[in-house]
C-alpha cells in the first residue's frame, strides 16, 4: 500500500479521531519529555498530525511557532477549522519538500505507514530538516528486525513498517544524532519511541 492509500482509508475513519472517541492525553507526556529535552524554542512540525490538534496546542503552550502536515485530506480539513491561523500541508512525507527547517519535529504514530524501501530517505530527510540542537520525537513499531505488514484492526487496510529498534539507531548515530531517550511505552506491544538530538 502506497502513502495515498494510507491517507483514503484514514479519511475514513476520521471519527475515531473526534474528541468524543479519543483519548486526547494519548502521546502527551512523552511530547512533554521531549520539549523538556530540547534547548531551542522555535518553529515546529507534527508530521501525520491528524485533526485532534493536540501537540499543536502542547508546542503553542511551549511557545513554539509550529505547522501541521498529514496524509488524509480529510484531518488536515479538520485540523484547519480548530486552528485556523496554523500552517498545514496536506502532503507526502515520501516527496515532500521541507520549506524551512525545524528546531522541534514530531511524528506520534506516523511515519510507521511509511513504505519500509523509503523508511531511511524519510528519516534522512526529517534530520536535514532539523536545526542543530533540534529534537525529534517519533513512535515505531519496536521490533527487533525490520518489516512491514498490513491489517484492517481500524477498518480499512492499512500499512505499517519499521526499522527495528537497531536499525532506527544506526541511522541516527550515522545522520550525527544521539538518542536521549527511548521507551517501550505500552509494554507488552511493540509501541516504543524515541527522542532524538541533532548535534
Amino acid at each position: 500500500m502506497n502513502p495515498e492509500g494510507v491517507g483514503k482509508a484514514y479519511d475514513q475513519i476520521t471519527e475515531m479521531w473526534s474528541p468524543k472517541n479519543f483519548n486526547m492525553s494519548n502521546g502527551i507526556e512523552q511530547h512533554k519529555k521531549a520539549i523538556s529535552l530540547c534547548n531551542k524554542v522555535g518553529r515546529a512540525l507534527d508530521i501525520g498530525c491528524g485533526r485532534t490538534g493536540r501537540f499543536i496546542d502542547l508546542l503553542l503552550e511551549h511557545d513554539y511557532l509550529p505547522e501541521g502536515l498529514d496524509i488524509s485530506k480529510e484531518k488536515i480539513a479538520l485540523a484547519q477549522t480548530k486552528h485556523p491561523n496554523i500552517t498545514f500541508y496536506h502532503q507526502d512525507i515520501c516527496s515532500w519538500d521541507f520549506p524551512k527547517k525545524y528546531d522541534f519535529i514530531t511524528a506520534w504514530d506516523s511515519i510507521w505507514h511509511v513504505p519500509l524501501s523509503e523508511q531511511k530517505k524519510v528519516i534522512t530527510k526529517i534530520i536535514d530538516s532539523l536545526n542543530s540542537g533540534g529534537v525529534f520525537i517519533f513512535s515505531f513499531g519496536g521490533t527487533e528486525e525490520s518489516g512491514e505488514h498490513s491489517n484492517r484492526a481500524m477498518g480499512p487496510e492499512v500499512y505499517y513498517s519499521s526499522l527495528g529498534v537497531n536499525g532506527f539507531l544506526s541511522l541516527f548515530i550515522e545522520l550525527g544524532c544521539i538518542c536521549k531517550h527511548l521507551e517501550y511505552d505500552q509494554y507488552p506491544e511493540l509501541h516504543a519511541y524515541a527522542i532524538i538530538e541533532k548535534l
